[in-house]
């Protein structure tokens, strides 16, 4: 069994008025998704992380 969950990249879009928009939040030091948990954005990739007050 794996540890991670795979994400279908389909549901990280949507396309409104034949443009393309990001559901997900854009990390602003990398540009990469980031994963949003009960308290708090984290980046993946370069370990950013935005608590929500």
């Amino acid at each position: 069994m794996g540890k991670h969950k795979n994400v279908l990249i389909s549901k990280l879009y949507e396309i409104k008025d034949g443009k393309l928009i990001r559901k997900a939040r854009k990390c602003p030091r990398c540009g990469s998704f980031m994963a949003k948990h009960e308290n708090r954005y984290s980046c993946g990739k370069c370990g950013y992380t935005e608590f929500i007050t």
